[in-house]
């Protein structure tokens, strides 16, 4: 085992116990439990059909919006590096996406798409624009001779895309994407408990706030942490395995 691996778990078992002297210090249940009262209701929540039904469809929802997101982003990025005058005809729109609150979006949704969709929508808005704007600037920072040698040697436009313009993209998809998955679930997450859509994880938590029951809240947001944690992982190595995909 790596001493930077055992630093990470020390480090860890450290704020656990801080985490654990606090809510003894506390001494409300209501307030903050300790880790041991986390986990006892973590266990009890995963044996039930509904835990997991709500963990699949925030996670379905939320993964759909992202890749709405993702894909729009890079298509409509490339068309706005290409034709000038898709730019300017999405600058405003752009600007108008990042410059509205999440809540904003969330109450215009329920009445657009209603509870249902929400998680979709708000996630797919969040990621958007930023996926977007670093498309163009990775496209932007193609490098000019390369372009020019491929004039000379008469390089197909296929041949452009994935032996130039990807290799550029790449570095700030993957920067951009790092960022815009985090967002999306927090985002998504958000909408949820605003928006309570049946069978979701957002439902959940506002359901233990209800009630009081901080031991739910605090599994849920365990939960929601280690599966996004988990996805991003997934996105983000998918994405740098076709790092050679553009070499020629």
């Amino acid at each position: 085992m790596s001493h930077r691996l055992l630093r990470k778990i020390f480090i860890l078992i450290f704020w656990i116990i801080v985490w654990q002297l606090a809510s003894i210090m506390i001494h409300n249940v209501i307030l903050l439990v300790g880790p041991l009262e986390v986990l006892r209701a973590l266990t009890r929540m995963a044996v039930t059909e509904e835990f997991w039904r709500s963990v699949l469809h925030s996670l379905s929802h939320i993964a759909l919006g992202f890749a709405g997101g993702l894909v729009s982003g890079v298509l409509f990025g490339s068309l706005a590096f290409r034709f000038r005058l898709v730019h300017e005809f999405l600058e405003p729109v752009i600007l108008l996406i990042k410059s509205i609150p999440v809540a904003s979006f969330v109450i215009l949704a329920l009445i657009w798409v209603g509870s249902g969709s929400l998680s979709v929508l708000i996630s797919f808005l969040v990621v958007f624009p930023m996926i977007y704007v670093n498309t163009i600037a990775g496209l932007k920072s193609t490098d000019v001779k390369l372009l020019e040698m491929a004039d000379v040697f008469g390089v197909k436009p296929g041949g452009r895309i994935r032996c130039i313009y990807l290799p550029a993209l790449r570095p700030y998809l993957i920067s951009s994407c790092e960022i815009a998955l985090g967002m999306s679930w927090k985002s998504g997450v958000a909408a949820e408990v605003i928006g309570i859509p049946s069978h979701s994880i957002g439902e959940r938590l506002y359901m233990a706030k209800i009630y009081l029951e901080t031991g739910d809240v605090l599994a849920w947001t365990l939960v929601i942490i280690v599966i996004s944690s988990i996805f991003e992982k997934s996105i983000l190595a998918l994405l740098r395995r076709g790092k050679g995909a553009g070499v020629c």
